[in-house]
């Protein structure tokens, strides 16, 4: 893991907490003064879109708010008063979006542009999904207090999207802290000790439509987070993000619609900027597909079987393929190989 000094987050943040602390009476000068030189204890400079934090200023701030409030909790707190706004431009397309897996999707993509300190994967299985939180640093005291936000934030935001309760669980990556008993209501059944950090939800929740989707609106919203994304040269080539999403959750290839509607342009338009790029969607495929008969080869399913897995009508089809690829049959590459 990098030392939390090489991760930023947007000060907008340390406004939303000290909206919270002043529930105890503390404001947001005495909170704030001292911090960080450059700000001061102007809430406008805080606030300012552009204004980022050193992480480790972002983990004194929380400890300072929990011993100026007695509230070890705060995490809880902050989670119930997330706003998706608050998120800029990635809180606006999500919002915008169609349903709860483009949401995510969109998520996924752009959290860097708000922290690198921690980014989203989602694992699908056949009736289950999966958000999981992957920590890139050392969070240390603060830990408890940005996953309960995070968590809480998530999947406040989750119902007021779509309408209604979003049932599911979650696990987290650390023991019980003695303060969780008086914030177990406030959120889904919890489990801790996990391997890993994630939220546990039915795969069908995937295709809840939002009510504030909006197709218009999130093609503005994403041009910009791509501009961001941009800005901080994070972006990647098209043909970089095609070949991400190329696996189905059911092990299979996706089609070129399900990409591109995936990256948010038509067919169409994706075939151009590929070829911009100077590849295509079917060359694409073909090297995936090679990549993964070799990973498939290495098990125990059948041919036939792995011709199907690949999207191939007959194994006569991906015999001929692999046979480009490689010069051998699959059956005479697997034998070569024990």
């Amino acid at each position: 893991m990098k030392s939390a000094a090489n991760y930023t987050l947007p000060a907008i943040h340390a406004v939303q907490l000290a909206e919270v602390v002043e529930r105890w009476g503390v404001t947001p000068r005495a909170l704030l003064t001292g911090l960080d030189g450059r700000l001061g204890a102007d809430l406008a400079a805080w606030s300012d879109p552009s204004a980022r934090l050193p992480l480790p200023t972002f983990i004194a701030l929380i400890e300072r708010a929990r011993a100026m409030t007695g509230e070890p909790g705060l995490g809880f707190y902050a989670g119930l008063q997330m706003r998706i706004a608050s998120h800029g431009y990635l809180g606006l397309a999500a919002m915008t979006a169609r349903t709860i897996g483009e949401a995510l999707a969109i998520a996924i993509r752009f959290a860097p542009t708000r922290t690198r300190a921690i980014s989203l994967r989602l694992d699908v299985d056949d009736d289950e999904a999966a958000l999981v939180l992957v920590e890139h640093t050392d969070l240390g005291t603060a830990r408890d207090a940005f996953v309960f936000a995070l968590l809480t934030g998530i999947w406040k935001i989750g119902d007021a999207l779509t309408g209604a309760p979003v049932e599911g669980s979650a696990e987290v990556a650390f023991d019980e802290p003695a303060y969780f008993a008086r914030f177990a209501k406030l959120a889904p059944p919890v489990r801790f000790g996990r391997p890993s950090t994630r939220l546990l939800f039915r795969r069908a929740h995937l295709e809840t439509p939002l009510v504030t989707g909006d197709p218009a609106a999130s093609r503005l919203t994403l041009e910009q987070c791509e501009r961001e994304l941009e800005a901080l040269g994070l972006g990647a080539h098209l043909s970089q993000r095609v070949q991400a999403l190329l696996p189905a959750p059911d092990g299979g290839v996706r089609t070129l619609d399900e990409v591109a509607r995936a990256v948010h342009v038509s067919p169409r338009t994706l075939k151009r900027r590929l070829a911009d790029e100077g590849t295509s969607f079917s060359a694409l495929v073909d090297a995936h597909r090679h990549r993964r008969a070799l990973d498939l080869l290495a098990g125990s399913l059948s041919l036939d079987e792995i011709a199907s897995r690949l999207g191939y009508s007959d194994l006569a089809n991906f015999s001929r393929a692999f046979r480009r690829w490689t010069g051998a049959s699959p059956g005479a590459w697997r034998r070569a190989r024990g």
